[in-house]
């Protein structure tokens, strides 16, 4: 299994998932072992705000992306892909990763006014 964690300075898990270039990538072996993070870093035409769904993306074949924020859009794009979308407060990519597994992971800390600029976007965005 593949888990990616939003972060632009490939340090910590950040937010706007959506319009994220910078991604960790853990590969998770039967075991439940984290391997060490491949760092992924999208072209802007790959961000997934602007990506098209017909063609491959580096991020196929991940089964979760996690990020600090995320808009409704986003959620549903992530699904259709077959990707869950997953909010956390946790900034530790690596223990973020083991939290999700584990089913214990931190909620999204509350953003009023980020989640309204979110819907916002979302109803110009093509990802409905």
């Amino acid at each position: 299994m593949r888990v990616a964690v939003a972060s632009s300075d490939f340090a910590s898990v950040t937010g706007h998932a959506g319009r994220a270039r910078r991604f960790l990538v853990y590969t998770i072996d039967t075991a439940g072992t984290l391997s060490a993070p491949e760092r992924v870093e999208l072209p802007p035409e790959m961000v997934f705000h602007h990506f098209q769904d017909d063609r491959p993306h580096p991020l196929d074949g991940i089964a979760a992306l996690i990020t600090l924020s995320a808009g409704e859009g986003f959620v549903k794009h992530m699904a259709a892909r077959g990707v869950e979308a997953v909010q956390t407060a946790e900034t530790d990519p690596a223990k973020a990763v083991r939290d999700h597994l584990g089913h214990h992971l931190a909620p999204p800390r509350p953003r009023p006014i980020g989640a309204l600029l979110c819907k916002v976007f979302d109803l110009f965005s093509k990802h409905k």
